[in-house]
């Protein structure tokens, strides 16, 4: 991360640039949900969450330019979120990275969370290898548990403790 990078609430302006991002067949393929997203069904996504005290839609920011999508939603138990994300298209290679380290600081730093749970599909070696760099670790594996329409495949699940991540700050 970078002092130009920001995280920043997702406004009604950003609807259709993030809808095209999440509907790219390079994101879309990665998604447990893989339809395309209307706009209508995402205006209505997003007017069902905007207003959550609990979930942060954000845009991430770099150099004033917007790249990527992060999502924190919060579990059953107090102080533990799931998260989502996913980068713009274009967005040059090392943008999921600095997302992540924004990502992560506004969840243990801002939002208070302790505990910072996260997903990916067992062929995505991309996002595999994200959340192993940011510093989670791969907590389980469900077999065969998410058929694509083609084929089963995995879900790999991570975990990322905030005294963890705190820890990987001061080294």
């Amino acid at each position: 991360m970078t002092k130009n990078d920001i995280l920043r609430p997702l406004a009604p302006a950003d609807l259709e640039m993030v809808r095209s991002w999440r509907n790219h067949p390079s994101v879309r393929d990665y998604m447990l949900t893989r339809q395309e997203i209307t706009a209508g069904a995402h205006r209505e996504w997003f007017n069902r969450h905007r207003d959550d005290p609990g979930r942060a839609l954000l845009v991430f920011e770099c150099e004033g330019t917007a790249k990527g999508f992060v999502q924190f939603t919060p579990s059953l138990s107090a102080g533990v979120a799931d998260w989502g994300f996913y980068t713009a298209p274009d967005a040059p290679k090392g943008t999921g990275r600095r997302l992540g380290r924004a990502a992560l600081a506004e969840a243990f730093g801002r939002l208070g969370y302790q505990r910072l749970c996260g997903q990916a599909l067992g062929g995505n070696a991309a996002s595999i290898r994200l959340h192993e760099a940011l510093g989670f670790t791969e907590e389980g594996r469900l077999r065969r548990h998410f058929f694509d329409g083609a084929g089963w495949h995995d879900l790999v699940l991570f975990g990322l403790l905030k005294n963890e991540w705190q820890e990987s700050q001061r080294g």
